[in-house]
């Protein structure tokens, strides 16, 4: 398997994880419970780095081949 066929894995991973963090974004909107609502604030702060992570390396990796595409240099070795 080729990292450009790593991609559409990625790119879906990152789509449920956005979809997640606006169901808790939701959640955390209509309850009033201070102590859920610093649950749901600690939840939504552990998705935030994998969902940036994931949209990153799907872009890293649907391009990884283009000779004019700019690497991230967050990962590179």
């Amino acid at each position: 398997m080729t990292l450009a066929q790593l991609s559409p894995y990625y790119q879906e991973s990152a789509a449920l994880i956005g979809a997640r963090l606006k169901e808790l974004r939701a959640e955390r909107r209509q309850t009033t419970d201070e102590a859920y609502q610093k649950s749901l604030d600690r939840r939504i702060l552990e998705l935030r780095p994998l969902y940036t992570e994931c949209r990153e390396l799907a872009r890293l990796t649907a391009h990884y081949y283009d000779r004019s595409f700019y690497r991230n240099a967050k990962y590179s070795l």
